[in-house]
């Protein structure tokens, strides 16, 4: 590695940075001008390592890693790189000559869009685990122009405006238009016999549009690695018709243009309309097709003729179903573009690719109706039914004497509007299939994918997933690092385990009484930010509740509002009632076209609004939802909280990993046995964990004997107090009847079971509480949690996939 600047020299490359890539000077500049100038200097001492990387990929002949991922989130990356260039204190000393403030410029920076909760997030975990490790990587994916989306509140709605993450600059990118690529979509095929007999199939597109990278630099902590993120923006091959805007028709002059790059538009266009499928599945295609063919070009520059080499220097890991369209790419690309025979393109594909599937749920599994693909991609879907074909030729052959079988795994499904099932095509086309927790990997092979796992059992695995200690302790809990520093050394930033040290001093009072300290401090801080933002006062010392990951249905957000209904409805019946003082905090988005969702926020504003009003409560609840939760407000979040909600159905949350972010920063969790909750709780201790509801078998029993909600309403009072204030409309006077909908779905349908689950959850919570009030009981659970986290690191986690699935090495560089 380099050796680092002076703050001197460091200070020069700023002032000349400035004036380079803004044009001012520090009289003139302002706050973003100063951070672009930051940013750019940071930016500067990665060129060189990354040079170095490329350098030492080329000397080493490595082995690549490529993951293939719909989304990343990378939060801002400022603070990260200046750790992981050993910056940090050199910048903060430079920039105070001026009178100017590290942690203020930070701020300025705005986060990346590109990605929409924990999918995303544990792309980036994992970008930064590989460089931290030394192991060669490019995680491609699409660089959004706009994000998700921003999200704020009018009236407790949910309202959604473009999230322009682009609009003030985006100093650590690279864009490559010297290596663009070009991608085709649409027309026919035709299939003949070439000059030698040999049979060929040349794909005729109707449209094509060009793909253009942007690097983005990823460096390891304490390494010299560079790896690269490598994000691909669409632009059509004629933005301009000249000839059209003469004639005066001025949007068709640029109609191509605004067709093509709309694929590169939005993160998760809304798919309830055929349009936004179309678009979905063109994205898709989009950035696997540039991949692929930005990963053949750089092998072939090393192996020009030789592709029996290409499993053994590439690996392809599909993070989630998005990218699976890729084997039926890669397919396309060597028997259509290379020539080589069917069953050896197959041998190469299959060894090639990896594939992890982050989800139980049926509609996250993804299928795309074949007559999408027919219009948009129709040499892919020949590929797709040739594969199905031999594939079940060869399941009739073990299989004789059960012909249902073919019809289950069949990656085309026979209904009336036929669809490719690509989850199926995935788990045929990749050698290894890996789930994320313990619990979710043994519902793939006994539920969801048992068929895939009877017929290949050798392909399955378990890879539970794990989160980046630099950002989620030591940049965001600069507290508690240095707590833990001062007792264990530094040691554990890149050893997680390292934290079982701390276990020496539960029982010291000194550093009790500093571990509290730290937590409040925290909760001050949180407390603050609450008044500035929401305008709302909350009390450091109740209970930090704390609910913050994407809204939906199974993560079951409501099931806390029926507990914080619940509390209220005590509270308005006995004023004198001793409780512990609670603050629920929540930070979540909705799909834009998901309604139920969106109603679910319009109802815990609600209730927040009629909780924090009224004087009965006298403070003793309150409710805070944080609007636009990413990345960035998730880092200040985390180490103020006391509580973590994992409340997910059991059977539901493939793994999560909010709640190895929680546990790391000493909260401690109210959860389901679900996902890696299981995990949580056996290596914390089942007494620092609050356990409730069902288990995943208990699910599945009560479904297939008959569910019936009613019973439950019926049979707990407070419960049926809680529901019908909500149906009645106490928390919305004015529109009596806007959640009656809500209601009616628990008590007639309940497809998450929120009310069988709901008398021991509010045990649970009760249970919670009552520990609260002991704080050196409480300081205990919470040190435990941050010392027994080690597990969840995502070094762990990419070891684990780079020695059994990738079987690749660390790149050796001096």
């Amino acid at each position: 590695m380099n050796n680092p600047p002076s703050p001197e020299s460091f200070r020069q490359e700023f002032l000349d940075n400035l004036s380079a890539y803004q044009g001012k000077d520090l009289e003139r500049a302002n706050a973003n001008d100063l951070y672009l100038a930051l940013a750019h200097t940071v930016r500067e001492h990665l060129v060189s390592r990354w040079l170095t990387t490329l350098s030492a990929i080329d000397r080493q002949d490595a082995k690549m890693v490529y993951y293939f991922s719909a989304e990343y989130l990378p939060g801002r990356q400022l603070n990260n790189n200046l750790l992981n260039t050993g910056l940090t204190e050199i910048a903060r000393q430079a920039l105070a000559e001026f009178n100017l403030d590290l942690d203020s410029l930070a701020e300025q920076e705005t986060e990346p869009g590109l990605g929409n909760g924990g999918l995303g997030r544990l792309a980036s975990c994992y970008m930064d685990s590989l460089a931290a490790l030394g192991y060669p990587a490019v995680g491609y994916g699409i660089r959004y122009e706009y994000g998700i989306f921003q999200q704020s509140f009018q009236n407790g709605w949910q309202v959604e405006q473009a999230d322009d993450w682009l609009r003030r600059g985006a100093p650590w990118e690279f864009p490559q238009p010297e290596e663009q690529v070009e991608i085709a979509f649409g027309g026919r095929t035709r299939h003949y016999f070439d000059e030698n007999k040999l049979y060929c199939v040349e794909w005729m597109p109707e449209t094509r549009i060009i793909g253009v990278p942007y690097n983005i630099f990823v460096p390891g902590f304490n390494s010299p690695l560079v790896n690269t993120l490598r994000l691909w923006s669409a632009r059509a091959t004629q933005s301009f018709d000249l000839q059209v805007f003469n004639a005066g028709d001025y949007v068709r002059a640029v109609e191509q243009k605004t067709l093509s790059e709309n694929i590169s538009k939005v993160l998760y266009p809304d798919d309830t309309t055929p349009q936004g499928k179309l678009l979905r599945l063109q994205q898709q295609y989009f950035f696997v097709a540039c991949s692929l063919a930005d990963i053949l070009r750089f092998y072939l520059t090393r192996y020009p003729s030789d592709w029996s080499q290409f499993p053994e220097k590439a690996a392809i890991q599909l993070n989630d179903t998005h990218p699976t369209i890729a084997i039926a790419e890669l397919m396309r690309l060597l028997v259509d573009v290379h020539k080589l025979r069917w069953d050896h393109a197959w041998d190469i594909t299959r060894r090639t690719f990896a594939y992890t599937l982050h989800t139980l749920l049926p509609e996250a599994l993804e299928e795309w109706p074949v007559q999408i693909f027919e219009q948009l991609l129709p040499r892919h879907l020949e590929i797709i039914y040739e594969i199905n074909s031999r594939f079940l030729q060869d399941l009739r052959q073990r299989f004789p004497n059960d012909p249902n079988r073919a019809v289950r795994m069949s990656i085309v499904r026979e209904t009336p509007e036929k669809r490719v099932r690509m989850a199926y095509l995935a788990a045929i086309g990749s050698h290894s299939i890996n789930g994320v927790s313990g619990l979710q990997s043994d519902l793939l092979k006994s539920r969801t994918l048992a068929d895939f796992y009877e017929l290949f059992p050798e392909k399955f695995n378990n890879k539970t997933n794990g989160v980046t200690p630099r950002r989620f302790l030591y940049i965001a809990n600069p507290r508690l690092k240095d707590l833990i520093t001062s007792r264990i050394g530094s040691g554990w930033l890149s050893d997680l385990e390292q934290l079982r040290r701390l276990e020496e001093y539960v029982t010291d009072t000194e550093f009790c009484s500093a571990w509290h300290e730290v937590k409040l401090a925290n909760k001050r801080d949180l407390a603050a930010l609450i008044q500035s933002r929401l305008d709302i006062e909350v009390d450091p010392n109740s209970i930090f509740d704390v609910m913050v990951k994407r809204l939906h249905e199974y993560k079951r957000q409501l099931l806390k509002v029926l507990h914080i209904v619940t509390l209220y409805h005590r509270l308005r019946d006995n004023p004198e009632l001793k409780i512990t003082p609670r603050t629920f905090i929540f930070g979540a988005k909705a799909a834009p076209g998901y309604q139920t969702a969106k109603l679910i926020i319009k109802l815990i504003n609600s209730v927040g609004d009629v909780v924090n009003r009224d004087p009965l409560v006298n403070g003793k609840l309150k409710v805070v939802y944080f609007p636009n939760f990413n990345v960035s407000l998730a880092e200040r979040i985390y180490p103020a909280a006391d509580l973590s909600e994992q409340i997910s159905l059991a059977g539901m949350e493939a793994s999560g990993t909010g709640n190895m972010k929680f546990a790391l920063n000493g909260a401690v969790t109210l959860g389901t046995y679900d996902g890696a909750n299981i995990d949580i709780r056996r290596l914390v201790g089942a007494e620092n964990f609050f356990l409730f509801g069902l288990t995943a078998d208990e699910v599945f029993t009560l479904r297939q004997g008959g569910y019936y909600p009613m019973d439950y309403y019926q049979s707990y009072p407070e419960l049926r107090q809680t529901l019908d204030s909500i149906s009645s409309g106490l928390f919305s006077p004015q529109h009596p009847e806007i959640f009656r909908s809500l209601v009616d779905s628990l008590l007639h349908k309940d497809e998450y079971m929120l009310l069988a689950d709901y008398p021991s959850y509010i045990e649970a919570a009760e249970s919670a509480a009552q520990a609260y009030a002991d704080l050196r009981r409480w300081n205990c659970k919470s040190m435990l949690n941050t010392a027994r986290s080690g597990f969840f690191s995502s070094d762990r986690s990419v070891r684990e996939y780079a020695t059994e699935i990738w079987k690749t090495s660390p790149l050796k560089i001096p």
